[in-house]
């Protein structure tokens, strides 16, 4: 019998060496657009921070000390108090009309605007592409060359300088009609319609508990859209409206720039409401962007 020869093994405590990497440069697509993002960041940021520095000031420094720094005397309390109080709480009725025109008029409009895009997107009848044409020409309108024939038409009826001659138009979107009846045709599939169908379900109801699910980021951008620009809209409350309490804030802040010249106080007042006007709307953007990662029923068919 042969002894069997002894095989040497290799040493297991020596530690392998990592592979090295190298760190890898910014491309120049890379450089330029962060750069181009950057500067897009400035352009709409700098606006609120200049609107947050003028309302620390008094009128004297708001004209007096650089427009991007604060002043010494620091006055953005006693503006605000100002702004509320003047004329007996003026600035109050105005934001709470915004409010109104743009709460409701923003989920009519998304409402509608998903209604329509639905039946568009999963409904075939006579008419329908002609319809969706007329709807893109809409899209091409802008709304202040709508808003002098909008007037002579309330006018006629009767309801020009109420709440409703703002609200009424407010209540039509043709963008986001469009673009829900593209996210429709995209998300919202035929098998969870004919299950539903088949469950029983009448069509509104499949259009309230399948339709409208699927379609909420759609929904959460028509609604912004729609909130955005009435909130913001100046020209429709300007032709339609003329007494003062059915102002929204847009409107009522131009009319208190265009006593500065006399009144310099006017100058705190107006971009203290300012400040206050933007609030909303920052709530809003900040709470609703979740929304738009994605879609309640994604994976839903398999």
């Amino acid at each position: 019998m042969t002894a069997a020869t002894p095989t040497l093994s290799q040493p297991q405590n020596i530690a392998e060496k990592p592979p090295v990497t190298r760190r890898r440069r910014p491309d120049s697509t890379t450089i330029l657009v962060t750069g181009l993002l950057v500067v897009a960041a400035l352009y709409f940021l700098v606006p609120v921070y200049w609107v947050v520095v003028a309302a620390t000031k008094t009128s004297g420094d708001l004209f007096a000390t650089n427009g991007f720094l604060f002043a010494p005397h620091f006055v953005l309390w006693d503006n605000l108090a100002n702004v509320l109080a003047y004329g007996d709480g003026i600035f109050v009725r105005w934001f709470l009309n915004s409010i109104l025109y743009a709460g409701v008029g923003a989920v009519a409009a998304t409402y509608f605007a998903a209604a329509g895009g639905y039946a568009l997107a999963k409904y075939n009848f006579r008419g329908n592409s002609f319809i969706f044409g007329l709807i893109l020409g809409g899209v091409l309108v802008p709304g202040t060359a709508t808003a002098l024939p909008l007037f002579l038409f309330f006018s006629q009826l009767g309801i020009a300088n109420t709440y409703w001659s703002v609200l009424l138009p407010s209540l039509v979107s043709p963008f986001g009609l469009f673009l829900c009846r593209v996210y429709a045709q995209a998300t919202v599939d035929p098998a969870l319609l004919e299950a539903a169908r088949i469950d029983g379900a009448g069509e509104l109801r499949i259009f309230h508990s399948v339709g409208l699910r699927v379609l909420t980021p759609a929904l959460v951008t028509v609604f912004l859209f729609q909130l955005v620009g009435i909130w913001n809209n100046y020209f429709l409350p300007l032709v339609m409206l003329s007494d003062s309490k059915l102002f929204p804030i847009t409107v009522g802040l131009n009319n208190w720039l265009s006593q500065a010249d006399r009144l310099p106080e006017f100058y705190q007042l107006t971009t203290g409401g300012v400040l206050l006007s933007v609030i909303p709307l920052a709530i809003a953007m900040i709470v609703l962007q979740r929304f738009w990662r994605g879609g309640l029923t994604e994976g839903a068919v398999k």
